[in-house]
């Protein structure tokens, strides 16, 4: 049987095929992966997550629909190694990313005011973090989709920063930064068990939301633009310093 991780780096190729056919108005520069790097800065107990493309990182946003059905979303993912367990999640299969997004019509952050100007549901086109988990979605054209369960299932267990949507989504309000190349992140280590021998890879992606069509996921990968390992092994490891 193919593992977890086989299934969605087969879902992963057949969506970057599907977006060069495509030709997605976003994927550019700001979307093709130069490089990819996770640092553990221990003395600060922290890790730094970054992805460098060969545009402007960050520049590209995604043009407002103005509703939240088919609400388009662009992110800068890390697909991990890292358990559900790790991030706050109870035990459930996928791959744990973390995705960086922006989305302006709609704001999934309710606890964070990414633009600072004393309103908490306005900046959802601000560079943000979620830990999503991710299945694969033969149902979309980039094979992939954030896992859902029902809203009546009271054995899943979610992070108490969850945006409360049925969705294996949390939205942990790390600090995002862009600075020409790269977009970084920053996490700190106790948010994620401590956990600093994990493998990831880095992807860029497009996405969009759905709430009125029931053979649709809710969050679902339309267009894979970049996978810097070329084929989503997970290929790379934290670098100490």
């Amino acid at each position: 049987m193919k593992s977890v991780l086989q299934l969605l780096s087969a879902a992963m190729l057949l969506g970057t095929t599907i977006s060069c056919a495509q030709k997605s108005p976003y994927n550019n520069d700001d979307f093709s992966i130069k490089d990819v790097r996770v640092t553990s800065k221990t003395d600060l107990g922290i890790t730094v997550w970054e992805i460098e493309v060969f545009g402007t990182a960050g520049e590209t946003t995604p043009t407002k629909v103005g509703q939240l059905d088919g609400a388009p979303v662009l992110g800068y993912v890390f697909p991990t190694s890292l358990q559900s367990t790790d991030v706050g999640f109870g035990q459930t299969e996928g791959i744990v990313a973390l995705a960086l997004t922006s989305h302006p019509d709609f704001d999934d952050t309710p606890l964070w005011d990414e633009n600072n100007d004393n309103v908490f549901d306005n900046d959802g086109l601000v560079w943000h973090p979620h830990w999503v988990v991710l299945v694969q979605d033969d149902r979309v054209d980039g094979g992939l989709s954030v896992k859902q369960f029902k809203k009546a299932d009271e054995t899943v267990v979610l992070p108490p920063t969850n945006p409360g949507m049925p969705m294996f989504m949390d939205s942990p309000g790390y600090p995002v930064t862009t600075q020409e190349q790269t977009i970084k992140v920053v996490v700190p280590n106790y948010r994620m068990n401590n956990k600093s021998d994990f493998k990831y890879d880095g992807v860029t992606a497009f996405m969009k939301v759905n709430t009125s069509k029931e053979d649709l996921p809710m969050l679902g990968v339309y267009d894979v633009y970049s996978i810097a390992s070329g084929d989503l092994s997970l290929p790379y490891t934290v670098k100490k310093r």
